[in-house]
Parts: structure tokens; C-alpha cells; sequence
């Protein structure tokens, strides 16, 4: 077994508050001039997801850093001149061009199992097939290679899209964009830089990397965290993470050790690691983005470390039975100040942008849910607001004041 260095800095919560924030871009200045390109080249994955209610949420994730881009520029700015890939990481993410050879050990798992959850009939001849077709006409979605469905349910995949799927997640195949949220496939020798087309990393190199690229995007984190970034194991991170640039912290509030084992230190205070230069900017003070978050945001999509960090507790409830849910099918939280301070079920009808249910701690949170709700409704085009349900009725009449303004 490995032995860690023992944590010799010290951060208080907000010290790792406003550190998380920073590295996902939302403490500071924008970096306007290198956009949405420079949001993904940070974060390093950007998680794709079906559901459309104010806008998809690879769309939330640069907007809520940048501002209102406009949309078009966003998708232009992911999918055009070989700048990015869709692959596996924390779910379906976009992910920069540049970490290709990283994902290396993951091709390589997916071939020594042999097969996903769908099992081919004939997977040389279907394969080739699509390796033809893909040669000689390609970019292709799956409709356009023959057909993605047999015509049972959702799951029922035709032979071709067992195939293409197979071959994007052994490497052959990339998914170079989504056309009408169906993936486009290319062959892997068109669509990657012939620099970075190759699987030459062994996979402590693979990991290492992003683990230490996980660590930069989230600034400080937990062992769990580490792993949960990119989907990786707890033996993985720990395999790598004493030969990585990352440097042990302890953080006031964080319980125990991500490790499991004792050492000394504050009571209550758990075993972290840090990015360096995350903790060099630590005491700079600077502008906080008021904004609404996807769901699925880097930020709070670890819905652990997201009650670690900001002592709020958030779920998605659009696959929760309508009756049961709490806040909403697609409940976006409010970010201001630094804080998580309400969250609301947005829906468009028309040029009206609708609070479905809306919450707010405090009557601090108004103000800035007006504003955060306002600059989304501009950026979707929307026209007003409406707000159908506040679960604190008390501040109602002073939400719709602020709005009004």
C-alpha cells in the first residue's frame, strides 16, 4: 500500500468553498476570449443529457460561466474544426480533443470484455460494415448507417447501432457531433489529429492524468471526488494520485479522511488534495457569477460534495413519479454570492418563461433569483417571467417587485 504524505496545509470551509468555485469558472472574470472552447478545456468534461426545458445542459454549463453566448456559437464552438470528441467520462461528456490518449485505458477495457450490454450475432460482419460504410460516406448517424432500432423499445438496438456503438467505445469510432441529438459517427483516423490518434499511455499514465485534470477543474477534492469526476475507482486514484502534481490539504468540516485512516489535525477535518495553483489564489477576492446551474453541472453534479461544499441537498427528480417530487421535474439551482441559495423548475411557453415551483432561502435570494431568471429568459428569448408556485409564500410579492423592475 502506498503511503500519502500527511496533509500539511490547513483550508477553512470557505477557503475550499471559494476554491471549488474559481476552478469551475465562477469566481472571477470570464475568460471571454477563449470562450466556450477555453470552459471545456478546463473543466475537461462537459456531460451531455437529453432532457430540453430552458436549453440542453451542454448549453447551461457555458452560460452559466460566460453568460448569454448565444447558442448557435455554443454548439459551433464544441463541434467544429476537430476540437472535441463525445466519449464516456462522468456520463455521456463532451470532452476536448486533446484528452483522446487518455481515454486509452478505457478503449482498452471495453475491448478486453468483448462486448457491451448488447451482445452482436455476427460482430466481424457487422462491424465491417460499418467500417465500410463510415470509409465511404461518412460522418454518418446511426439512422443513416441503416437504421439505430428494431422497432421494440428504446433499448431494442439494431444490429448497426450495437456495431457503431461498439466500435466508439473500443476507439475505431468517434461521435464528432450531435445532429438533432443524434450522435455522428466518424472513423477515428478522419476525426482525430494524427498527434494525438494513438493508445501508446499505459493506463497509470491515462489516469494519472485525469485524475491530476480532475483535481485542476475541481480545485480541491476528496479521494471520492477525485474518482467521481471521470468515473474512475478509488484503488485507481490511489494508485497514482503520490506521483501526481496534486498536494495534500486538510479541510475544516470534511469529516474523515477519504481514507479511512486516523491522523492528526482539526477535529472534524478531512484528508483532501489540492491543485497548487488553486491554493496560490486562494485568498484572491473576486467577482461572483450569479446564475442558474443545470443539474448536471461539474459544479453540482457530485451531489455529496455539493452538501459538503454548500450544505445543500439536491436531486433530479424528472425520472421521480410526478406526485412524489419535492422542487420539480428539472429543478436548476441558484448560484450567487458564492452560495447556493434556491433553486427553480423552469418551462417555456412561448416568449414566457415559467417558474413552475420555485424556492428561496431567504429574502436575500430574491434579488438575485430576479436577475439569474431574467438573464436566462433574454438568452432563451423570452420576453417575462412568470412565476406559478413559490414554496415561501412570504416572498412572493417581493420577487414579483423584483422582476418588475
Amino acid at each position: 500500500m502506498t503511503t500519502l504524505p500527511r496533509p500539511a496545509i490547513e483550508l477553512s470551509a470557505d477557503d475550499a468553498r471559494r476554491i471549488a468555485l474559481r476552478a469551475q469558472g465562477l469566481l472571477g472574470a470570464p475568460d471571454r476570449r477563449a470562450g466556450v472552447r477555453g470552459v471545456l478545456r478546463h473543466l475537461g468534461a462537459i456531460q451531455l443529457d437529453t432532457i430540453s426545458v430552458l436549453a440542453r445542459s451542454h448549453e447551461l454549463v457555458p452560460y452559466a460561466r460566460l453568460g448569454p453566448v448565444g447558442r448557435p456559437a455554443v454548439e459551433a464552438a464544441y463541434w467544429t474544426d476537430t476540437h472535441s470528441f463525445e466519449y464516456w467520462s462522468h456520463a455521456a461528456c463532451i470532452l476536448p480533443i486533446e484528452e483522446w490518449p487518455h481515454f486509452a485505458f478505457r478503449r482498452r477495457a471495453r475491448r478486453a470484455k468483448g462486448h457491451r450490454w448488447h451482445v452482436l450475432e455476427d460482430s466481424e460482419r457487422s462491424c465491417a460494415a460499418v467500417r465500410d460504410r463510415l470509409k465511404a460516406d461518412g460522418p454518418l448517424t446511426a439512422t443513416e448507417l441503416g437504421g439505430a432500432k428494431n422497432g421494440g423499445p428504446w433499448y431494442d438496438w439494431s444490429e448497426t447501432k450495437i456495431a457503431v456503438e461498439w466500435l466508439l467505445d473500443t476507439g475505431e469510432v468517434v461521435c464528432t457531433e450531435r445532429r438533432g441529438w443524434k450522435r455522428v459517427y466518424d472513423l477515428a483516423e478522419r476525426a482525430v489529429p494524427d498527434r494525438l490518434l494513438h493508445d501508446d499511455l499505459d493506463d497509470s499514465a491515462c489516469i494519472r492524468r485525469l485524475v491530476e485534470q480532475a483535481g485542476v477543474a475541481m480545485g480541491v477534492a476528496t479521494r471520492a471526488d477525485l474518482a467521481d469526476y471521470h468515473r474512475l475507482k478509488g484503488e485507481q486514484v490511489d494508485a497514482v494520485i503520490a506521483d501526481s502534481r496534486l498536494v495534500p490539504v486538510r479541510v475544516e468540516g470534511w469529516g474523515r479522511p477519504a481514507n479511512g485512516t486516523g491522523g492528526s489535525g482539526p477535529r472534524g477535518a478531512g484528508e483532501a488534495w489540492a491543485d497548487p495553483a488553486a491554493l496560490a489564489d486562494a485568498a484572491r477576492r473576486s467577482r461572483h457569477r450569479t446564475t442558474l446551474l443545470s443539474p448536471f453541472d461539474s459544479l453540482v453534479w457530485d451531489r455529496k460534495r455539493t452538501e459538503r461544499i454548500f450544505g445543500f441537498t439536491h436531486r433530479l427528480e424528472a425520472y421521480v413519479p410526478k406526485p412524489k417530487r419535492v422542487h420539480g421535474y428539472f429543478a436548476m439551482p441558484l448560484l450567487s454570492g458564492g452560495r447556493l441559495l434556491g433553486r427553480v423548475d423552469p418551462a417555456r411557453e412561448g416568449t414566457t418563461l415559467v417558474a413552475r415551483q420555485l424556492s428561496l432561502q431567504g429574502h436575500g435570494a430574491v434579488r438575485p433569483m430576479a436577475e439569474a431568471l431574467r438573464e436566462a429568459a433574454a438568452w432563451v428569448g423570452c420576453e417575462e417571467v412568470r412565476v406559478e408556485r413559490i414554496m415561501q409564500p412570504e416572498l412572493s410579492a417581493p420577487l414579483t417587485e423584483a422582476l418588475s423592475r
